[in-house]
């Protein structure tokens, strides 16, 4: 079983990247890894870095296809007990999206945990 993974990205920079073949964003610069989340965490960086944006999308992404290391790390490096999140240590390929869906905040710009029904959606898969 492999669970899927989910990477936030406005719709400018998702028309951007896509003819390019790879998403590279800032972070693989700056961190030197592209920031994922599980179905069950994207709300979390959705809220504390994105909330009202009504410009995202959610790129589901098929771990098996990526080819640069994946690792899952501690979200606030400096507590290693934290929640661990998935880590690309490369481009993210345009190949390994296979779904692209809008992530809209609610009512009140907060970005609230994926519903059972869709996060079951995007979650693991046989």
């Amino acid at each position: 079983m492999t669970e899927t993974l989910l990477h936030i990205i406005s719709r400018d920079d998702w028309d951007h990247f896509r003819p390019l073949g790879a998403v590279v964003p800032d972070s693989l610069g700056t961190q030197g890894f592209v920031h994922l989340s599980t179905p069950h965490q994207v709300h979390l960086p959705a809220e504390r870095l994105y909330a009202g944006r009504t410009d995202l999308l959610l790129l589901r992404v098929d771990p098996t296809r990526l080819v640069d290391p994946l690792r899952f790390e501690p979200g606030v490096p400096e507590d290693p007990e934290s929640m661990r999140f998935p880590h690309l240590y490369g481009p993210l390929p345009v190949d390994a999206v296979v779904e692209v869906t809008p992530y809209l905040p609610g009512p009140d710009g907060r970005f609230p945990p994926l519903d059972r029904e869709r996060a079951d959606a995007v979650g693991p898969e046989d």
